[in-house]
């Protein structure tokens, strides 16, 4: 077995996405590739690399593109903004602490209460740990596994542009390796997809697929990262969410 057919069966990735994979991971360079099986010092690591190819191609519907992983080995699974430590969004007070602490996270579910009308802001136009502790949340889902499999059922690819992040080497460093991979796999997945493939870019990233032509041939929806506290009022973010409807409970979710 050669070293792709390694990393992309020990990444647990879907069989449709093989063929794919295969062609974009040939973009690398082999001697790059081997490095990364004979030392796996480096975050998600090998089993994860390719973690959010882990679902199908049917029902794919919008791609979003992360930067890199998180830095921390509990955190960093493969999959962009998904962060491993996390469990529960709700406490008694509000978000739980663990999602008022990831920025990034805060802001997205709070767009997301937003966007499908479930709190308003208060008067001083904040929205308040105390308005999220009221909220019924019987018919939400619960935890950040159950968010990001409601982002899965809803069309959702998520990746990240440099999908490794090595102690030896800065990010920007690490991302030279992987722009031949991304313009392929966004070109393949462009020519193969049976609908149409929406890109989300959020804040820097976008300069970078935006500067490919392979990812001119699709619809893009660009903002600020949710970094940023303004992403909870982006317009294009409140209407996508509201049409999801992500934190709505699924019969098998959690």
């Amino acid at each position: 077995m050669g070293s792709i057919d390694t990393l992309i069966d020990r990444s647990g990735a879907h069989d449709d996405w093989r063929s794919i994979l295969e062609a974009s991971l040939a973009r690398l360079d082999p001697a790059y590739i081997e490095s990364l099986l004979q030392d796996d010092g480096w975050l998600p690591g090998p089993d994860r690399l390719l973690a959010a190819f882990r679902r199908d191609r049917a029902g794919l519907r919008y791609l979003l593109i992360g930067e890199s992983p998180y830095p921390r080995q509990e955190s960093a699974n493969g999959i962009a903004f998904f962060d491993a430590a996390v469990d529960q969004l709700w406490s008694e007070t509000g978000l739980s602490k663990a999602v008022n602490r990831a920025t990034s996270l805060r802001n997205i579910v709070k767009t997301a209460l937003l966007a499908e009308g479930r709190l308003r802001r208060d008067a001083t136009g904040k929205i308040t740990q105390h308005a999220i502790a009221a909220l019924d949340k019987r018919e939400m889902v619960q935890s950040l596994p159950g968010l990001f499999a409601s982002l899965e059922r809803a069309g959702f690819l998520m990746l990240n542009a440099t999908p490794v992040l090595h102690p030896a080497r800065k990010p920007a460093v690490e991302a030279r390796y992987w722009q031949d991979f991304l313009s392929s796999l966004l070109q393949s997945i462009a020519h193969q997809a049976t609908h149409p493939v929406t890109l989300l870019l959020w804040g820097r990233i976008a300069n970078l697929v935006e500067a490919m032509p392979a990812g001119k041939v699709y619809t893009r929806l660009v903002c600020e990262h949710p970094y940023n506290v303004s992403f909870i009022d982006n317009p294009a973010m409140l209407r996508l969410f509201a049409r999801l409807r992500l934190l709505q409970r699924h019969p098998a979710g959690n």
